[in-house]
């Protein structure tokens, strides 16, 4: 246990010169390595590696030799305490330094001040007593100072000659009876009490301002005696309380001056009422005269019901309206009439006409009625502004306008029988006012609100055919009007015998011929001949064979234009028709027959 352990006497922190010089048993290495070094330069402790076969030795203070102690846990002998007051040493009758004044031949030890850590110097005057020796630094030259003052009984001084890096090592509690035993390592810097220097080295701030002093411990930051951290809490509270609420006011009252566009009331300028009359030849006047004459048809009958316009014709509650309006009634089918006022009536059919759809219908017990006056379709040109009025997809007196596209528009309607019975020849009125399913019947006013023409059918995008034909595109400005000169006549037969003359010519058409005109077919439908006995065609010298190229002057380029043309006259009137007949032509004069309609 003992191998590579020093037997003698352990090495003293100090040694006392004396005459007879050191006393033997203090003549170790470690003895000789703390010993003043040459040129006056105070103790100093040798750094020495320890070895194997030798041990640095922990350094311990030095004790009389008569003073008896007992083994430490390293096996040195820890010494017994001392009496309290008991100096460390005799006194030393020669003032030998460090514990009695300088001498001529021993200068000042350096001054020596506890040092942060990576050798950060300590401002001067940073706490702690005043430095006991002047001088610069440890190399530089040394100062004479002034008399050391004799240690207290119970300090310990540490070595001189300890590195700066133990400088800041706290020191070991003390034991009850005030003697401190010594740190695992010696602590440079001069003689001090040791509550003294545990002080400063606990106040000490090295991050601190050069020349300010010393940190000292102290209440945490806020908690200020007297609840003062209690106080600024709640006016810190307070403040918030109070930011808040004013945001709050003021984003309101922003949010009411963003939309009202400021505090007090906003009134922009506005027109006063005016009366409501409007110039009758404006839409608006031409609609406020004719609306309360224009009514809706509601039909329904046993497979389909459907809507449409119509208007009424006297005080006698006669309406007049499309033929494909009324179809879906049949013979045993209803019909409602619903005014512009929302007053509503049941109706009767009065008569009809496929070949020229139209058909008449009356109410009954209805007074206060305003017939809708009737103009004359000849005196139309083309451009004149017109008004169309109706119920589109049910939508009760929709007024729309526009203006005459064109005159005398051949257009046929209708043929869902397949023969030919239920087609409608028509040389409509053609406009470019919106009509759409549900305007059919309804009246075409012109600047006067005088009805020139019924709405019959309109050209429908996707087939090209009207809506009465299948087709149900709304409106694309191709709507065309019965001319109301037709109309007229038309309405009246029905009213007076239920049924409607046709004008004829007296021959059988060929419908499938297609070149340019009429050509007279060479058969009639019950193998009869085309050209009738006694007709109005015979009596002009019209054969079979014959191709018809015009009407009053007017190009034909088909049968169904031919048939146009001529029902757009009354019967017994006279027409000058121009033929071809063998690559030669030749005009005719005729006086048009009557059929009866269906």
């Amino acid at each position: 246990m003992d191998d590579g352990k020093p037997t003698g006497p352990q090495a003293k922190w100090w040694s006392r010169p004396s005459a007879a010089g050191p006393a033997a048993e203090d003549r170790t290495p470690a003895a000789e390595a703390r010993e003043p070094v040459a040129e006056g330069r105070g103790p100093a402790v040798e750094d020495r590696e320890p070895t194997a076969q030798s041990p640095a030795p922990v350094p311990v203070p030095a004790q009389p030799s008569d003073s008896s102690g007992r083994p430490d846990e390293h096996g040195q002998e820890v010494p017994a305490p001392r009496p309290s007051g008991q100096p460390l040493h005799e006194p030393d009758e020669y003032s030998t330094p460090p514990y009695g004044g300088p001498g001529p031949w021993a200068p000042a030890p350096p001054v020596q001040r506890p040092t942060p850590a990576h050798g950060t110097v300590v401002p001067p005057g940073a706490g702690g007593p005043p430095p006991q020796y002047a001088a610069t630094n440890a190399a530089g030259p040394q100062a004479p100072a002034p008399p050391a003052q004799p240690a207290p009984a119970d300090a310990f001084a540490p070595p001189q000659g300890a590195t700066p890096a133990d400088a800041f090592a706290p020191p070991q509690p003390a034991p009850a009876d005030g003697f401190a035993p010594p740190p695992p390592h010696p602590h440079p810097g001069p003689a001090a009490p040791a509550q003294q220097q545990h002080t400063q080295w606990l106040q000490y701030d090295p991050w601190g301002a050069p020349g300010q002093p010393l940190t000292r411990p102290g209440p945490p930051e806020g908690m200020e005696p007297g609840g003062r951290k209690k106080r600024r809490g709640g006016a810190f509270m307070g403040v918030l309380l109070l930011t808040l609420v004013a945001g709050g006011i003021g984003g309101g009252v922003g949010a009411y001056i963003e939309r009202n566009g400021g505090l007090t009331t906003v009134e922009l300028p506005q027109a006063t009422r005016d009366s409501g009359d409007r110039a009758p030849e404006s839409v608006a006047g031409i609609a406020a005269s004719a609306l309360p004459s224009v009514v809706t048809l509601h039909v329904s009958g046993t497979a389909e019901s459907g809507t449409g316009t119509g208007f009424v014709l006297d005080g006698q509650g006669h309406i007049l309206t499309n033929n494909h309006v009324v179809a879906p009634a049949g013979s045993s089918g209803d019909i409602t009439v619903t005014f512009s006022s929302g007053e509503t009536a049941s109706a009767e059919l009065v008569g009809k006409d496929s070949g020229y759809d139209l058909a008449v219908v009356r109410v009954r017990g209805v007074s206060g009625l305003t017939p809708l006056p009737l103009g004359n379709s000849d005196n139309v040109q083309v451009g004149d502004p017109v008004v169309a009025i109706g119920a589109p997809f049910d939508l009760s007196n929709t007024v729309t306008s526009g203006i005459i596209s064109a005159k005398q528009r051949p257009i046929t309607a209708g043929g869902e029988k397949g023969d030919g019975s239920d087609i409608s020849y028509v040389d409509a009125l053609q406009t470019d006012a919106p009509i759409n399913p549900g305007n059919s019947g309804g009246p075409l006013v012109d600047t006067q609100a005088h009805v020139i023409g019924i709405n019959s059918a309109i050209r429908a995008a996707d087939s090209g055919r009207g809506p009465e034909a299948g087709g149900q595109s709304g409106s694309i400005g191709l709507g065309f009007a019965i001319p109301i000169n037709q109309g007229k006549r038309v309405a009246e037969e029905l009213i007076s015998t239920g049924k409607a003359t046709h004008p004829v010519i007296g021959v059988t058409l060929d419908m499938k011929y297609t070149g340019d005109g009429a050509k007279v077919g060479a058969k009639g439908a019950d193998g009869t001949p085309a050209v009738a006995k006694d007709g109005p065609a015979d009596k002009a010298g019209i054969k079979s064979g014959d191709v018809i190229t015009q009407v009053e002057g007017q190009r034909v380029h088909s049968g169904e234009e031919l048939i146009v043309k001529i029902r757009a006259h009354r019967p017994g009137d006279d027409l000058d028709l121009k033929l071809t007949r063998g690559g030669k032509e030749r005009t005719v004069t005729l006086k048009l027959g009557s059929a009866s309609g269906s």
